[in-house]
């Protein structure tokens, strides 16, 4: 994959020849399936999301993350008139960049008073996640090779996240961070079964996705959820680099920042389960909000979480002193890619949890 076909890489200002670049190459999966994300999102638009809106979307939400040269790549030439439709998508990027676990049902009722289609909103949730994880994907880039000239980072402390005792239809709602298996109701319609064809529905059972209210409703745009899916599986299903449980840990202290609690139940779990350290899990979910999020683990762990958590912040604030405290920890390049990777991800999937429907605890 040459730099050219590689977004990230160009405006990061990766050399070639770089030991970032070369385990950038062992994780091809997630490089190349990233820019195929990319792709989809930018290469052309529809009559639910015109081009020229999703670039300039992106180039707010690349602005309000700090990130100027992404920022000027979504930069669209022409500039679009005002109208209620692009004031409404302005104020839903907002709040998923800054505050996704203040999303309800209304602020999608919003998008549909101005003309937004279910599969126009999937794709606007989908692109401003999407820029969420390239912003952080270039934080983390950049501090991993030294560029960032920030001193010492403060400590992260947890979100906030749902206080409601039901959910929008009445079950039982969430309100605090647990391991249990939980359900997710969407609040806008997840697309049925039937209303896929034939090939489509064999992709959706490729990736286990036929059952899944979620995926359902991220079909409505089926090309971009198959190029997210194989992001996901290059970034957490590939051999060697950092443990696939401490890239569980990644992602459930994300989760914990964003406020995120089904996100977190399924992850920490898996962290739980492969680590064989659940009382560290739980303590991690057990931390209130407010309350700074590494302490009490071993030094390994308060590393990873610390990089992490500065990572997870809006715009993020990752330093080279954290990546120096992880090499101290064992974490060669390839593991470092792994975390930043991992923790970038979860900029994604949080933000499309949190903002298109939520968890209820089942009967």
């Amino acid at each position: 994959m040459s730099q050219t076909d590689d977004l990230i890489a160009t405006l990061a200002d990766i050399d070639p020849d770089s030991g970032l670049a070369h385990a950038r190459q062992t994780r091809h999966a997630a490089t190349l399936h990233a820019q195929g994300s990319y792709n989809v999102l930018f290469e052309q638009g529809d009559d639910d999301f015109p081009l020229a809106e999703r670039r300039l979307l992106a180039a707010k939400v690349a602005g309000w993350h700090a990130q100027p040269g992404l920022q000027a790549h979504y930069q669209p030439q022409e500039t679009l008139p005002q109208s209620a439709r692009i004031e409404a998508a302005q104020a839903f990027a907002h709040r998923l960049t800054f505050d996704p676990v203040t999303a309800a049902p209304e602020h999608l009722d919003a998008l549909k008073q101005t003309g937004w289609s279910p599969r126009g909103i999937v794709t606007l949730a989908q692109l401003v996640a999407f820029v969420s994880f390239q912003s952080r994907l270039l934080a983390g880039l950049r501090s991993l090779q030294g560029d960032d000239a920030s001193g010492e980072a403060a400590p992260v402390v947890a979100g906030h996240w749902h206080e409601a005792l039901k959910t929008a239809s009445g079950k039982t709602a969430l309100t605090a961070f647990t391991q249990q298996e939980l359900g997710w109701e969407p609040w806008l319609p997840a697309k049925p079964l039937a209303e896929f064809s034939e090939n489509e529905q064999a992709k959706l059972a490729k990736f286990g996705h036929t059952d899944s209210d979620y995926f359902r409703l991220l079909a409505r745009n089926l090309p971009l959820l198959e190029q997210r899916t194989l992001t996901d599986k290059g970034i957490f299903y590939t051999a060697g680099g950092l443990p696939r449980a401490e890239r569980e840990l990644a992602a459930t202290v994300v989760s914990k920042v964003n406020g995120c609690i089904y996100c977190a139940s399924v992850h920490a779990r898996k962290a739980s389960q492969l680590s064989k350290q659940d009382d560290a899990v739980q303590k991690l979910l057990n931390v209130a909000p407010g309350a700074v999020l590494s302490h009490g683990h071993s030094a390994r762990w308060q590393a990873i979480i610390a990089f992490s958590a500065a990572l997870s912040l809006t715009p993020a604030k990752p330093t080279p002193l954290q990546i120096s405290a992880l090499r101290e920890q064992g974490l060669d390049t390839l593991a470092l890619l792994d975390l930043i990777q991992s923790t970038a991800f979860f900029a994604w999937a949080n933000r499309l949890m949190l903002t298109l429907g939520e968890p209820f605890l089942p009967e």
